[in-house]
This record gives C-alpha cells, sequence and structure tokens, in this order.
C-alpha cells in the first residue's frame, strides 16, 4: 500500500548554460563581421575591373587591399578556433581600415563608389563597451583617408583636407550613437537576466512547494485501499493535482485539473487542495466542491472566474459505499473485478463555472478500482476522438493500480505532451 509519485523538475537552463551560448556566440562573431567585409572588398575590387563605368586607378593597391580583408577574414578563423586569442580581436578590424583605404586608392580615390565600406568596421569597433571605443574606430577613420596622401603625396587639396574633417566629425556621430545604443542594450540585456534569475528562482521556489503538497506517502489511509499516484506537469509548476487523506468511516481521494499552466494555475491547485482537505468532516462530496469554489469566488460572492477548474472528488467508507462529486471533469473510470467498466461522470460544470453539485452513491466490490486521469493522459494516446476509448482499453488491460499508474507514467516520460499528465488510481481491497 505504498504511493508512486513522479514529479520531474522541469526548469529553464541554468545560468552557466546560458553563459557558455552567450560565449559561443561571441567567439563567431569576428568571423561574421569579417566574412560580410572582406566579400565586399572582393566584389568591390571584382566589379571594377569587369563594369565599364568603374575605373581602377592603382591596380596594385587595389588587391592588396583585397589580399589584407582576406587576410583579417584568416586571422578571425583563427580566432575561433583559439578563443584565447579573443582579446586581439580589434587588430582585424583595424587591418581593415587600411585595406579600405588602399581599396579606395585603388578605385579612384575621392571619387571612389566604395568608401561607405568604412562604416563596418567602424561599427565593430564601436559597439564594443566603453567610451574609448569611440576613439579607436576614429583613428582608423583617419588612417583610410590619409593613406591616399601618403601613396601619393602630390598637392593636397584643401578641399580634401576639409572632407577629411567634415567625414570625421560625421563618423564621430556615428561612433558614438552607435556606442550608446550598444551600452543601453547591454544594460537592457543585464537587467532582465537579472530579473529572469529572479523569476527562475521564484517559480523553481513554486515548483517545490507544489511537489510538497502531494502526497508523499499512504500513510493513515486504511487498509482497505491501494492508492497510486503520478504527476508529471508541461512546465516546472503545473494545474494538476492529486491527493488522499483518510477520512472517519474510510479514506477520500481528488484529482483536479486547473485550466492553464504556470504559477498562477498551481496556486488554484494548492487553494482547492487545501480547501478539500479542509472539509473532511464533510460527508458529501459535493460540499467539499462547493467549499472549494466559495474560497476562489470573489469579493462580490460570484464563484464565475476567468479561470476554472475541474474536479473529481470521491469519498470512499471502508464497507465499500463510494460518494463522489464531479465537477465537470469526466475521466474517471470504474474497473469491476469481476469485468466490465463505467465511466463515472456528471452534468455538473467545473469550479468556477457553476456554483452547485450532486454527489453520486456507487457501491465498490473488493477489486474494483476507480481512476481518475487529468485531459494530458488523452493527449498521450493520440489526443481524437478515439484517445478515449484508447485509454479505456489501457486501463482495462492494467487493471492494477501499481500498472497502471507506472505504464501511464512511462507514456508521460517517452511522449512529448504540452499538458500536464496525472493519474490517481484508488482500489479497494475489502475487509
Amino acid at each position: 500500500m505504498t504511493a508512486h509519485i513522479s514529479v520531474p523538475d522541469t526548469t529553464a537552463p541554468s545560468p552557466s548554460e546560458q553563459d557558455r551560448d552567450r560565449s559561443s556566440r561571441a567567439r563567431f562573431a569576428p568571423l561574421a563581421n569579417q566574412t560580410v567585409i572582406a566579400g565586399i572588398t572582393v566584389v568591390a575590387a571584382v566589379s571594377s575591373v569587369l563594369l565599364p563605368w568603374l575605373e581602377v586607378t592603382n591596380g596594385p593597391a587595389m588587391w592588396s587591399g583585397v589580399v589584407l580583408a582576406l587576410l583579417g577574414l584568416a586571422a578571425t578563423a583563427l580566432i575561433v578556433c583559439r578563443p584565447a586569442l579573443l582579446t586581439v580581436e580589434l587588430l582585424v578590424p583595424a587591418l581593415d581600415f587600411v585595406a579600405i583605404g588602399l581599396l579606395r586608392f585603388g578605385t579612384g580615390d575621392a571619387r571612389s563608389v566604395f568608401l561607405a565600406a568604412i562604416l563596418l568596421p567602424l561599427i565593430w569597433i564601436a559597439a564594443r563597451p566603453g567610451r574609448r571605443h569611440i576613439v579607436y574606430p576614429l583613428a582608423g577613420t583617419a588612417v583610410t583617408f590619409l593613406l591616399p596622401i601618403v601613396l601619393d603625396p602630390g598637392d593636397i587639396l584643401a578641399s580634401e583636407l576639409v572632407r577629411l574633417v567634415f567625414v570625421l566629425l560625421v563618423f564621430a556621430a556615428v561612433a558614438g550613437v552607435t556606442n550608446e545604443l550598444a551600452r543601453q542594450a547591454a544594460l537592457r540585456l543585464r537587467t532582465a537576466q537579472q530579473l529572469r534569475r529572479i523569476a527562475e528562482s521564484e517559480i523553481g521556489q513554486a515548483a517545490r512547494v507544489q511537489r510538497a503538497l502531494l502526497p508523499g506517502s499512504d500513510v493513515g489511509i486504511p487498509a482497505e485501499f491501494t492508492v497510486r499516484g503520478v504527476c508529471l506537469p508541461a512546465r516546472s509548476v503545473g494545474g494538476d493535482f492529486y491527493d488522499w487523506f483518510p477520512t472517519a468511516d474510510g479514506a477520500a481521494f481528488t484529482l483536479g485539473d486547473v485550466m492553464g499552466k504556470g504559477a498562477g494555475a498551481g496556486m488554484i491547485a494548492a487553494v482547492v487542495r487545501s480547501v478539500m482537505r479542509t472539509s473532511v468532516d464533510a460527508a458529501d462530496p459535493a460540499e467539499s466542491v462547493a467549499a472549494a469554489s466559495g474560497a476562489l469566488s470573489t469579493d462580490t460572492g460570484d464563484a464565475s472566474t476567468d479561470q476554472f477548474t475541474t474536479c473529481f472528488h470521491l469519498r470512499v467508507g471502508a464497507d465499500g459505499t463510494a460518494r463522489w462529486a464531479d465537477a465537470g471533469h469526466g475521466l474517471n473510470l470504474l474497473l469491476r473485478r469481476a469485468g466490465g467498466s463505467e465511466w463515472l461522470r456528471s452534468g455538473d460544470l467545473p469550479i468556477g463555472v457553476d456554483t452547485a453539485w450532486t454527489s453520486t452513491r456507487t457501491a465498490l466490490l473488493p477489486g474494483d478500482v476507480v481512476v481518475s486521469v487529468s485531459d494530458g493522459v488523452l493527449d498521450l494516446f493520440g489526443g481524437d476522438v478515439d484517445a478515449l476509448e484508447a485509454f479505456r482499453a489501457f486501463a482495462t488491460a492494467h487493471p492494477e493500480p501499481d500498472d497502471l499508474v507506472t505504464g501511464i507514467g512511462a507514456l508521460g516520460d517517452d511522449v512529448e505532451h504540452d499538458d500536464d499528465v496525472t493519474v490517481l488510481a484508488v482500489r479497494y481491497d475489502g475487509r
């Protein structure tokens, strides 16, 4: 006469796993950035050679820029293979400023149409935290503009110097805005991560409390009964629950299914369970259901809520006399030891929809088994119109509470389910 309880602790990825994921993305980010820059540089050079309306003013300089960009690509590939080299990552975009300067010089200098490529390494550096990463790309931009003057120190036009100053001012603004946006994004990310850790901690605590509320043993249950139960929540906290406790003349058994999932449904499940237990002296199970409804009612006295609970509450005396109330649940099956089965269901509505319920009397013979399941169990049997009969066939083939609960628990472990899976099986063994 032992209780079989299985409640997995399905939690979100641990902070260490999240840190590893972020670290992996950080490793590959330089390679992605440099692939774009190298690709644009190659396309620019090839286009300048093939398209007649683009000019090549210095072929060696242009192809030297392409080679430098490809060397940067090789360097980022090496960084990916050896994460310790991430500390020198910024040397790659620094090399790109030179590469773009050579590309600009080789494709028309001030007339080059490829100058906009300088924004790529600029944003790469400016997006990193720290105000110093605004200064670094400006130095690189100056290198890109001054490189043609160094390679061809002819007459330096005043317009070129004005162009350099204006471009530096514009790119300084771009770098500043990029750096600030990156800083704010990082701040929001840290805040979100902190809130997530707090929420995960609270949900973890709620899951532990919910597991503690499920009966851990059948101590106190009369020897006339064998009871088994299993609960497999779809999330850390579920809306299903089962319970049993001794009464004056026998024992009471409950299975409830709160609409929805998560912490909110778990809180309602805890309230319904607690009220059911406090009504231990109520001879009529319908009174217990009504008490649970009253505990969930609003200040206006209206028990209707946006979230309802289906519930099956069974009280069995030591002589086998069973009284039960079904609040819109309907997934309760009586397996007769002599053969055959029948559904224990009524036309009453769930808690939160109705305010009155009725109880039904059923006589149990030694060996009869009452099994109640949540609707998540039907998903394990296909979830279609035939699932109900498939479950009945399974229960009929496994009438022993141990086999029945263990079998459905194994299905719940093997089959992915989006709803909570809960089973309660009670056998009346008689005196």
